[in-house]
């Protein structure tokens, strides 16, 4: 019973308790530095953000906003993927900002994510199709998230949106094509 715990702590935190944070950041730490370090491999170039330096800044994050109704583990592991790629791209537009560049993208999701790294336009130019993804259809803009920035498996994913996995699977490769056409257009 693991996840009860958790799930206790992610509901007072739900309710407001702030402290509730605190108790529950020793039980997820690992799975959030894990998170992190992941991302950052991909961003190594781009972010001079340690993974530790990322969980911490996405936990002051999480901890100044409005508190989301979380249900389960995977639920928040998922926000802060969402909260951990924002901080990405937040690093990843100033960067591009202080060299006042910009470029052409004809590459797959995958490509365009691992170049991310070398060049910090494409992980903005992701972002923005991943926006204008979510103006058409925001579950399947969120199924990438979790993916691609969160690393949750369809499972979790499907577990997280309360969705069967084969709907879940089928949406994940609708948004990868979708998105390998956005991204060829730009």
């Amino acid at each position: 019973m693991e996840n009860q715990p958790i799930t206790e702590i992610l509901k007072e935190f739900a309710a407001g308790d702030k402290s509730a944070l605190d108790r529950l950041i020793p039980l997820v730490y690992s799975e959030l530095r894990k998170l992190a370090t992941s991302k950052l491999r991909r961003e190594q170039r781009v972010v001079t953000l340690q993974p530790t330096a990322l969980v911490h800044e996405a936990y002051a994050r999480m901890l100044g906003q409005e508190q989301p109704d979380y249900r389960s583990r995977a639920h928040f592991l998922g926000v802060a993927a969402q909260v951990m790629r924002q901080i990405l791209i937040d690093h990843a537009r100033a960067r591009k900002a202080a060299k006042r560049g910009g470029g052409q993208l004809n590459v797959p999701i995958k490509e365009a994510l691992d170049a991310a790294a070398e060049r910090p336009f494409l992980l903005i130019a992701m972002d923005e199709a991943l926006r204008a993804l979510e103006r058409r259809d925001a579950r399947k803009a969120r199924l990438i998230e979790m993916r691609f920035f969160g690393g949750l498996t369809a499972e979790e994913s499907a577990e997280v949106l309360e969705l069967p996995v084969d709907e879940v699977k089928n949406d994940l490769r609708v948004a990868q094509a979708w998105l390998r056409q956005q991204l060829a257009k730009s």
